[in-house]
């Protein structure tokens, strides 16, 4: 009993150190961490300089193995692209850090578990191995849960800012200054992520590098195409008109999906509904035959 006791105990140890370490309140971050996003060139943390042997250690094994295990499970999108999309400011290497003391966290209540109520070896296994998977997907599945509503936002903020951003144009705006006052009026997803487009303009990089960064972070067809519009910019004498099309079509598209979201929420009504109808027809039919099968039988 006291070997199973110290490893979970260690287990614990190990969970908490790396959960703790990833707090404010527990561990202030370096000034080269705190001053990394205004820096040029240095606007991605690492975990893995702040000194701390532990992470130093884990952090490269935890980032390849999270990669691995969520490639198994189907996740192929890079980790770097779903953070960068949600504005997280955690890194790859942070958020598998994350996973793992979860993860080991998890094991650790298991193997406690396991002590207290002596299950048979299948069960054994199966919370062993379970719980720190389990939790692993659980918070994968989150990370892409939110990568989505992300997207889902952009297409349905696309329309409105798409005409806000022609109108502006039109009334003699340049690019740089229109996407500038777009940035500041709201605080939506497409909003967020101008401001980050106008930082990187203010880091050097030009209006069109900085637009196709967004459109591959985004992932979006309908951003792919804005950008696509906004790279005429020099060229095109009515910009302003181009880009009101495109949002008229994004805004088309927009309708075309809620149509079929309802068509296929009004189709799922009749499941319940064809459910309640059978059962109690199945019934009655059922006691009939029932009845004729035992007279034959008898006779």
């Amino acid at each position: 009993m006291k070997q199973p006791l110290a490893f979970s105990l260690l287990f614990a140890w190990l969970g908490l150190t790396l959960l703790f370490g990833q707090l404010r309140w527990f561990r202030r971050r370096p000034l080269v961490d705190r001053v990394r996003p205004y820096v040029f060139g240095l606007s991605v943390p690492t975990a893995t300089n702040d000194g701390n042997a532990l992470v130093q250690l884990l952090g490269p094994l935890a980032r390849d193995s999270g990669a691995a295990l969520a490639k198994f499970a189907g996740v192929n999108e890079d980790l770097a692209t779903r953070l960068e999309r949600i504005h997280s400011t955690l890194d790859p290497t942070e958020f598998r850090l994350r996973q793992l003391g979860w993860a080991t966290a998890s094991m650790s209540v298991a193997v406690l578990t396991v002590l207290a109520i002596s299950p048979p070896p299948a069960l054994l296994v199966l919370l062993l191995a379970g719980a720190p998977a389990l939790t692993f997907l659980v918070i994968e599945s989150q990370l892409s849960k939110r990568s989505n509503q992300w997207k889902r936002s952009l297409i349905l903020e696309l329309p409105v800012v798409s005409e806000q951003l022609g109108m502006l144009l039109s009334a003699g705006y340049s690019l740089g200054a229109a996407l500038q006052r777009l940035s500041r009026r709201s605080s939506g997803a497409v909003a967020q992520d101008l401001r980050r487009v106008m930082t990187r303009i203010t880091h050097g990089i030009d209006e069109n590098s900085a637009l196709r960064e967004w459109a591959s972070t985004a992932d979006v067809p309908a951003v792919g195409r804005l950008v696509g519009v906004l790279a005429l910019n020099r060229d095109a004498s009515d910009l302003g008109h181009l880009i009101t099309q495109e949002a008229r079509a994004v805004r088309a598209e927009v309708h075309r999906d809620l149509v079929e979201t309802i068509e296929k929420r009004a189709q799922q009504v009749w499941i319940p509904v064809t459910v309640a109808t059978l059962v109690p027809g199945l019934l009655f039919l059922a006691v009939p035959f029932t009845e004729a099968l035992r007279l034959f039988t008898s006779t």
